[in-house]
């Protein structure tokens, strides 16, 4: 990740879950105790938190611009639960349709200039529902969620951004909205 300054922006790009999942999956994060669910409302991520020189943001904007334009709108169906466990202690709602727009958009954003960010596992889009809490909340979440089930249409990918000088915590703010297929 960029080294964070005074001249530095951390910024996130990501798909919006639709009402009424979005809220339903925000509040089953917040039930299992994790933090996060105060900060950060239920997504996919398409690039994850990574800094990046004020400079640069204009130029990462028009970028997103053209990534938006060069991909269609597509349709998200989310079902049933997976688990990153033993490796990460996260639980998730899965992806049924959508992983390959998402690796798509993922992998173009993350290759645009100014945008610098060393992924720690490979890139596999889904939502997270509960991450770094008891494992018994993991289990009750994962058992919770199992039967999941919605289908979206995604007509747009948010960039995010948190404010440094603030130290960086606090609610991702909504910076734009990109409209796929331009």
């Amino acid at each position: 990740m960029a080294q964070t300054d005074a001249a530095t922006t951390r910024i996130g790009v990501a798909i919006d879950i639709p009402p009424p999942w979005g809220a339903q999956l925000t509040r089953r994060r917040h039930e299992a105790g994790d933090p996060q669910a105060a900060y950060t409302p239920a997504h996919v991520t398409l690039l994850g938190p990574t800094g990046v020189a004020g400079a640069d943001l204009p130029s990462i904007e028009r970028q997103l611009e053209k990534i938006a334009a060069a991909q269609q709108p597509f349709t998200i169906h989310l079902r049933g639960t997976g688990t990153f466990r033993p490796v990460t202690e996260v639980v998730f709602v899965t992806l049924a349709v959508g992983i390959s727009e998402c690796e798509l958009l993922a992998a173009a954003i993350a290759a645009a200039d100014g945008v610098h960010r060393d992924a720690r596992f490979p890139y596999h889009p889904h939502v997270t529902v509960a991450q770094d809490v008891p494992s018994d909340a993991l289990d009750a979440v994962f058992d919770d969620l199992a039967d999941f089930d919605a289908r979206f249409d995604v007509p747009a990918f948010t960039l995010f951004s948190h404010d440094l000088s603030a130290g960086g915590e606090g609610p991702w703010q909504r910076r734009r909205d990109y409209k796929l297929g331009g």
